[in-house]
């Protein structure tokens, strides 16, 4: 089904297009749809966003005076236009949203422009495209109606129901919540319809939890896999290295986790290295010529865990034939990197290969290895099997730390992944080395292996890109700026963590490095981790088109293409891999000599296009923002169901233990009350300010503490504190605590 969204970007990218055309480019057969089709088109002109040329074509008038952007509401009722980052947000007040949700893609126009510190404000004159075609609600009567009201309370509408929907009405000790497929969004003086399609009850009922936090994260669960479009490999010259020694290190446990590559290394002369990094040919398998083969993907731009296995974006028959398995043959798509001594990167060169996975390397297998005291000793019971390969492993061990001590000392910020108590979440918290939307790295741990792939995929991503924009080749990714130094005033708020002198710069400020050695204690250090992170915003995927200086250590222009069966980014970056290898012009006409330009020493030898037309036409299909938008709306709907799939089972434990009492350290102030870490559980909930009625709480900001107006009693964060668990609401996730009433 068309969306205005996707008729506003058909005639972006095109001079003008008459109405079969577009019909055609939208898929609009049927009479009904095209009725709604010429609604759409004719309100489009009346707001003067499209308009018809003298050859009655649509063409998308560039010079609007409306604004693309996205609804954010607040479950107070605030409402904002949010536009790209570097711009302004715009306020919204209730009765000029016409409807809009939160989540909504929407075109806005300014209405008064902001001044001081107020916001413009703006209407929304058009509602591009809507995130909820489902909604969770609770089942309400009114006035002898039948309503679905949200139970997300940033949606400002609810939803007439049929009468027979009834039976659904929501009772508190069932927790039944009902998913609601909207048949009509509220318009003008017409209330939105739909109708109950699922009802989950909820209460003591742990199987749904999946299905529950998939549908509020409005994310699609994919009970048939994706009829994604394959062809089969064609023969090609490849380099056959299956006679070499290819290791496959893997932590996560399902047997259908996100597919991840392989790793080669050959020692040679004077220390010099070779290290391959093979991945998984999904390029020259996945049909991706075409906007109908491009659509399979949008209900599912990447793989996300789910309970104790994965929800794939990639289909099983095309997993079965390029993931890599023990002594099977693959053809791979590689990069060889040649490293001096000192494990720097010389000289680097794209390859189409033959690879067999010789060694399956597991978090067995590189804890034994960096815990022995002698390398000359193996002792281990999980070493012994595996000697022959050790020399090759410890290389590729030393290569990868090697990597990361070398970004370290660039100024990027290194924190320990969190800690997890629950065993339906292992695959959530296993390192994958595949995720760079975190603005800092996990550490290296010998526990789990794929940390050590992390270093090493990193290097390829950073080279890809460095290659890509060296010839001009558009590329998908992420331009990630680390946050190295904190502000003295922001750690004073933390003071409570610090065991030691505080020695600052000469500007006031302190290294991320210097201000976690700086606290001692275990438990504090693990709770400032937390508190670190949220300094840290999340990266977005970046469309990259032209040349760009990646000199600068502050910046790290990633370009990833490593993993391919985890994210459809990282499939679109080996799709042009593969296509340079195969259909990049090697020369000019009028040269003789051909240049090899899947290797580092061309990059400053070619000075045109690589791509012909039809090449660059079949990668505009991928690298467009219309692609790049889908695939960060879908990441953020990713984050947010991994954020609540960890709370809700978080929950879960909760709820079994009311009454109980812990100790816990404060994690955050607020004015309304403080959060606290039950360390012994691992679960966060809420001290709210009304239950210390010992006295009246004064909320001060600058030290980020609540204060006592008689006791002086104060809390801030840090505090070690004893609390009881009281209530638990699975529908917002949320665990309300009590202070122990001996220690108020």
């Amino acid at each position: 089904m068309f969306t205005t969204s996707s008729i506003i970007d058909n005639l972006n990218q095109s001079e003008g297009l008459e109405y079969k055309k577009l019909c055609s480019s939208l898929k609009v057969t049927k009479k009904s749809d095209k009725e709604k089709l010429n609604i759409a088109l004719s309100a489009l002109e009346k707001l003067e966003i499209i308009n018809k040329n003298e050859n009655n074509a649509y063409t998308y008038t560039s010079d609007s005076n409306h604004i693309f952007a996205k609804i954010r509401c607040s479950s107070k009722g605030y409402c904002f236009a949010v536009r790209d980052r570097n711009e302004e947000d715009i306020y919204i007040r209730e009765n000029l949203l016409n409807y809009a949700w939160n989540g909504d893609k929407v075109l806005v126009r300014i209405i008064k422009d902001g001044y001081r510190r107020r916001s413009p404000e703006g209407v929304v004159d058009c509602i591009l495209e809507r995130s909820n075609q489902i909604l969770l609600s609770k089942v309400e009567t009114i006035s002898d109606h039948v309503y679905a009201i949200p139970i997300d309370d940033r949606i400002l509408s609810k939803i007439k129901l049929p009468k027979e929907d009834k039976k659904y009405l929501y009772k508190t000790e069932n927790k039944n919540i009902v998913k609601v497929q909207i048949d009509r969004f509220p318009i003008g003086q017409d209330e939105g319809l739909g109708h109950v399609i699922q009802e989950l009850q909820l209460n003591k009922n742990e199987e749904l939890d999946t299905d529950f936090v998939l549908s509020k994260s409005n994310i699609v669960k994919l009970f048939n896999e994706n009829e994604i479009g394959s062809k089969k490999i064609e023969k090609r010259e490849r380099i056959d290295l299956s006679d070499k020694n290819s290791y496959l290190f893997k932590s996560w446990n399902s047997d259908n986790s996100p597919m991840l590559p392989m790793i080669q290394v050959e020692e040679g002369k004077d220390g010099e290295t070779k290290l391959w990094i093979h991945t998984n040919n999904l390029a020259e398998i996945v049909e991706l010529n075409s906007k109908k083969s491009l659509a399979v993907f949008f209900d599912s731009f990447e793989s996300l865990p789910l309970l104790n296995n994965w929800q794939n974006y990639i289909n099983k028959v095309i997993r079965n034939t390029s993931q890599f398995n023990l002594g099977k043959k693959n053809e791979a798509i590689s990069l060889c990197l040649h490293l001096n001594s000192v494990n720097e990167i010389t000289d680097w060169s794209f390859h189409l290969t033959l690879v067999k996975c010789t060694l399956v390397v597991g978090s067995d297998h590189t804890e034994a290895l960096q815990s022995r005291k002698s390398k000359t000793r193996i002792t281990s019971r999980f070493l012994k099997p595996i000697k022959d390969h050790i020399a090759n492993l410890d290389k590729i061990l030393e290569i990868s730390t090697s990597f990361r001590q070398r970004h370290i000392f660039e100024g990027k910020a290194e924190i320990p992944a969190p800690l997890n108590k629950i065993d339906s979440l292992n695959e959530f918290f296993i390192h994958n080395p595949a995720e760079y939307s975190k603005g800092y790295f996990e550490t290296l741990k010998k526990e789990d292996c794929q940390t050590y792939l992390s270093p090493i995929l990193l290097e390829a991503n950073l080279i890809w890109f460095k290659h890509s924009s060296h010839y001009g080749l558009k590329s998908a990714g992420y331009l990630s700026k680390g946050i190295d130094y904190i502000n003295a005033n922001e750690i004073i708020k933390y003071s409570e963590f610090i065991d030691n002198d505080i020695e600052l710069n000469e500007d006031g400020n302190l290294s991320f490095s210097q201000l976690i050695k700086l606290c001692g204690d275990d438990n504090k250090k693990r709770i400032l981790h937390k508190l670190l992170i949220n300094e840290f915003k999340d990266n977005e995927v970046t469309l990259f088109t032209e040349k760009i200086d990646n000199e600068d250590p502050e910046k790290l222009f990633i370009s990833p293409w490593t993993m391919p069966g985890y994210d459809f980014t990282n499939l679109m970056n080996q799709y042009c891999i593969f296509n340079m290898i195969i259909n990049g012009k090697k020369s000019k006409k009028i040269n003789i000599n051909e240049i090899n330009i899947v290797e580092s020493n061309s990059l400053n030898l070619v000075n045109w296009d690589i791509f012909n037309s039809s090449v660059s036409k079949n990668i505009d299909l991928l690298f467009n923002k219309f692609v790049i938008d889908k695939i960060n709306d879908y990441k953020d709907k990713v984050n947010q169901y991994k954020s609540n799939m960890i709370s809700i089972k978080k929950v879960r434990i909760a709820d079994k233990l009311i009454g109980n009492i812990y100790s816990g350290f404060i994690l955050s102030v607020q004015s309304y009350g403080f959060f606290v870490e039950i360390s012994e559980l691992n679960v966060e909930g809420l001290v709210h300010v009304s239950t210390l009625n010992n006295d009246w709480y004064e909320y001060r900001s600058r030290q980020n503490i609540l204060i006592g107006r008689k006791s002086k009693k104060s809390y801030k964060v840090g505090d070690e504190i004893e609390v009881k668990i009281m209530k638990v609401d699975i529908l917002k996730y949320q665990i309300d605590l009590e202070l122990n009433k001996e220690a108020l």
